[in-house]
């Protein structure tokens, strides 16, 4: 068997004079022959760009949606999540660096096939699909498959992603039934030059913008990180341009930092994270939640008019509901934004591997 017939074409790649360009993610990696893009996850092999990292997985759980996070997508319900290896971000903070910063187990991993994670979300009686942990961007040819099935089998589908995907790739992933984008804002340009150099976190925003466009719900995710994006003047650009782009009903989670991988400044102070909260809160974004703490008042959902309380979490879990059948505020009738249906269910965790 040769290598073209080991691994499956990658359906996102061109031709450029003597090299392949991957145009999985806005990374557009030029492959020359024998060489990988730089997740590790794609190869050159005879002037094809193969995803040699087809299937391998480095863990699959059974997980609340709300760990994500998501708090307006399928409250209560849980989501068999997976993930694969490598990124196409190197951030120095990265709690799961163990497989990010790890290249496929090309020759002596096991591989999945689609139909194996819908069986087992059905089994385990999720009501979704979840790619997470690392950069779901790597492993765009199998999402495609595994969604695409898990939809015909009625599940929803989702990723936690830093966003950077290409749009053609980005339209697909829509397109095979992922419905629900969690999108890491890393911080400003200003922040990105100093350690995410190459990065335009505009191209992100613009992204997560054109996932809400093509019908998409999407929440983000801006891990406060002291001496990269916790200046004043970095927290009101994430700010102004979530306002601005993606508007003011997409909730948006303020998650504390801790110390992991090659990166040692302490926690984010929870003063920090109240203050960015205020700021965005006063720039007109309706739905603001602190992560990372520990704290359910700052994690439940409550109506932006009256005050009621309307979704109460704590350990990623939903305690109560509230909303009226229509998603409206039981109190003085404001809708709130959510996606799918609320489940309550065992939350007790399914890790596999």
């Amino acid at each position: 068997m040769n290598e073209r017939s080991r691994y499956p074409v990658a359906k996102f790649q061109e031709r450029v004079n003597t090299t392949v360009r991957c145009t999985t993610c806005m990374r557009f990696c030029k492959v020359r022959e024998g060489g990988k893009g730089i997740c590790g996850n794609y190869a050159n092999v005879n002037g094809t760009l193969l995803n040699i990292g087809y299937g391998l997985l480095s863990s699959i759980e059974s997980r609340p949606i709300e760990i994500k996070p998501f708090f307006h997508y399928w409250p209560g319900s849980s989501a068999l999540t997976f993930s694969n290896w490598g990124c196409n971000f190197y951030c120095p903070w990265c709690q799961n660096h163990s497989i990010s910063f790890s290249r496929p187990p090309v020759e002596s991993g096991v591989r999945y096939a689609p139909d194996d994670l819908v069986e087992m979300a059905k089994t385990f009686g999720d009501e979704g699909l979840c790619a997470s942990f690392n950069e779901p961007a790597t492993q765009i040819d199998f999402l495609l498959d595994t969604f695409s099935l898990g939809s015909r089998e009625g599940l929803y589908s989702t990723v936690v992603t830093n966003g950077y995907f290409s749009r053609a790739s980005l339209k697909a992933l829509i397109e095979s039934g992922c419905d629900g984008f969690s999108i890491d804002i890393k911080g400003c340009p200003k922040a990105h030059i100093k350690i995410l150099r190459g990065v335009d976190p505009n191209i992100v925003l613009s992204n997560a913008k054109y996932a809400i466009e093509l019908g998409a719900h999407v929440e983000t995710v801006f891990l406060v990180v002291p001496r990269f994006n916790d200046e004043d003047d970095c927290i009101k650009w994430v700010i102004e341009k979530h306002v601005s782009m993606l508007g003011e009903d997409v909730p948006l989670h303020i998650n504390r930092y801790y110390p992991a991988h090659k990166y040692a400044a302490p926690p984010t102070p929870l003063e920090k994270l109240l203050t960015a909260k205020k700021m965005a809160q006063e720039a007109g974004v309706k739905f603001v939640y602190i992560g990372n703490v520990g704290l359910p008042e700052l994690e439940s959902t409550c109506c932006p008019t009256c005050g009621k309380l309307l979704i109460a979490r704590s350990g990623y879990e939903v305690l109560s509901y509230n909303l009226n059948n229509d998603n409206r505020c039981p109190r003085c009738n404001t809708p709130v934004p959510l996606r799918g249906r609320y489940t309550k269910k065992d939350k007790r965790w399914r890790v596999l591997f």
